[in-house]
């Protein structure tokens, strides 16, 4: 059932969780329990969850003595290769006190562009979900190329969400939600709901902001959330640290209302 207002994201079926690396690398680990305790949660009343998330280039960074992101191609790919077993491995040892098993799932763009290669991923999710694993998804790093990324991991829980036709998607922010300007402006306000046909012109998100671990910023943030309700899936936007009041339909964050087919 397509979740048409945030309080149906405590009974909606197929949900889509969101998180970016600032949420959960480095000093930010910590968070990876609580997330994986709010994902439980439904996991335990019914609903498959599917998590994508960030952080494979972030985590691998200290296993390769770095100081900083890497800026060359190969040495990012390499840091994904190793972040990505060690992330996986940090969900898992979370899940593990709840009896859930994770499921790795590498994504490039071509695999969700091609019809055959779309198929089988959508085909590998629905038995993963079947079979009450908890997908983790991630773009591939360690083989996609600048020319060929989703850009951002927003973008790709977007796509993932109408892969898998998903009622609800939750975007997880380092912001309690989305703002009419930047949240140190002090005339920033809160924004609510954003209708399926709002007018954002008058809105200023920013454009997306790279930080030392990841990529991403409020802008990605409503294009993506843009991209899954013009598909019919509600989007929730909101902090990392209220994910369990998102996934129990609180009133919190940003909703974005789902298009409803005509």
């Amino acid at each position: 059932m397509t979740a048409k207002t945030r309080a149906d994201l405590a009974s909606a079926t197929r949900i889509v969780v969101k998180v970016g690396s600032s949420s959960i690398s480095g000093e930010a680990s910590w968070r990876i329990p609580m997330i994986v305790q709010a994902l439980t949660a439904a996991h335990r009343r019914g609903a498959e969850v599917i998590l994508v998330s960030s952080g494979a280039i972030a985590t691998g960074i200290p296993f390769l003595a770095l100081d900083a992101r890497p800026t060359d191609l190969a040495t990012q790919q390499a840091a994904a290769a190793v972040g990505q077993n060690v992330l996986v491995f940090r969900y898992q040892e979370a899940l593990r006190p709840f009896g859930i098993v994770a499921g790795q799932v590498l994504l490039t763009t071509g695999d969700l562009e091609n019809p055959t290669s779309r198929s089988n991923a959508r085909r590998a999710m629905d038995r993963l979900l079947s079979l009450r694993i908890l997908p983790i998804v991630n773009e591939n790093d360690t083989v996609a190329t600048q020319e060929i990324r989703f850009g951002d991991n927003d973008r790709l829980a977007a796509l993932v969400a109408q892969l898998v036709n998903a009622d609800a998607l939750v975007l997880l922010s380092d912001v309690d939600s989305l703002y009419t300007k930047p949240p140190t402006d002090p005339d920033a306000r809160p924004i609510d709901t954003i209708a399926a046909d709002s007018d954002l012109a008058g809105l200023e998100f920013g454009a997306a902001v790279v930080n030392s671990v990841g990529t991403g910023g409020a802008a990605t943030k409503v294009s993506a959330a843009r991209l899954a309700a013009a598909s019919g899936i509600g989007v929730l936007v909101t902090s990392a640290d209220l994910v369990g009041k998102a996934l129990e339909g609180a009133p919190i964050g940003t909703w974005f209302d789902p298009a409803i087919a005509g």
